[in-house]
């Protein structure tokens, strides 16, 4: 099969496209024919080394995918050959075949296709977490969300105005601004040309964000937090700037502010019955209309590689998805 191959943790560039081993199913696993596959920001970090979780090597990454039920291990039982799957893997997607445990499986939602099913798990589902679960946002609450035309800040926003908040997004540009706004952000802050904290004050006459969920850290992170409202909570969700910023905590201190931090993937394997519980209530919106995976780009799995790259140098907006064929 084909495969993008990471054979030693160190530069996106030393990635390489090239024939692999088709994988065999052990006890508990399938096989996954691969139909597409989204990029997140995680995979970036995977290769180079530098995300708290480290594959053995060789391995290919690709956190989430979709695509058809090749083969089954021993004992799998709530799948069958040829269903149509969405899939966290965590690693293994950029390649024309994935094994990986059965219970990281769900059922391709009825409506989704297979690029819909690859932009779907890892970006709602940590949104979702994140704002209901950890933050509590509720209806009528004002959510902050920084790099908001991003996979996981467009997701974000969508599922903020589902929990009936009021969504302003924060960008570095007028088009990414425009992208969210799409998705139904209420408001928008351009953070390379406008005082972000003096905005978000304006915007919500004077009392703050409510929620501020941060996937980017950065220079940006420290207004961000000096824009959060009495009592309102920061979520740390990750650092797609590549500086993990110093919070002073006295500005926690002062205002009652909640620190916090989202770290999905973890939880999933963690509470499994919760992660299943909100895939539900994001099916149930996607059925509705109330979510739209922003897929801005498709490309072949030959050009995975200069894909990764440029989300890697925050190049791209929405969800890049790497399509794999029949």
């Amino acid at each position: 099969m084909k495969a993008l191959m990471c054979h030693a943790f160190g530069p996106i560039s030393d990635l390489r496209l090239e024939q692999a081993p088709d994988p065999l199913p052990g006890p508990g696993q399938v096989v996954v024919r691969v139909r597409a596959c989204s990029l997140n920001f995680p995979d970036a970090l995977i290769v180079q080394g530098r995300y708290q979780v480290k594959p053995a090597l060789p391995f290919s990454p690709g956190a989430e995918f979709a695509g058809v039920v090749e083969s089954l291990g021993e004992g799998v039982r709530h799948v069958r050959v040829g269903d149509a799957v969405v899939a966290f893997a965590g690693h293994g997607g950029l390649a024309e075949r994935c094994v990986l445990d059965a219970a990281r499986l769900l059922p391709l939602p009825a409506g989704m296709d297979f690029a819909q099913g690859a932009a779907f798990v890892l970006t709602y589902g940590t949104a979702l977490h994140a704002l209901r679960r950890i933050a509590e946002l509720r209806e009528g609450q004002t959510l902050l969300v920084l790099g908001a035309a991003g996979g996981v800040g467009l997701a974000a926003v969508e599922v903020g105005k589902a929990l009936g908040a009021r969504v302003i997004a924060a960008a570095s540009s007028a088009s990414r601004l425009e992208l969210a706004a799409r998705h139904g952000a209420d408001a928008g802050i351009d953070y390379a040309t406008q005082d972000l904290r003096q905005r978000v004050l304006e915007l919500s006459e004077g009392r703050g964000a409510d929620v501020v969920l941060d996937p980017v850290g950065g220079p940006y992170a420290e207004k961000a937090l000096r824009a959060t409202a009495w009592r309102g909570s920061y979520l740390v969700v990750g650092f797609a700037a590549g500086e993990i910023p110093r919070m002073p905590l006295n500005l926690v201190l002062l205002q009652e502010r909640r620190l916090l931090g989202v770290y999905w993937g973890e939880a999933l394997q963690r509470e499994p019955v919760a992660h299943l519980r909100d895939m539900e209530q994001l099916v149930a919106w996607f059925s509705e209309g109330r979510l739209r995976p922003p897929i801005t780009e498709r490309v072949g799995l030959d050009a995975a590689l200069d894909a990764l790259q440029r989300m890697a140098a925050r190049g791209v907006m929405g969800k890049v998805v790497v399509e794999l064929g029949a």
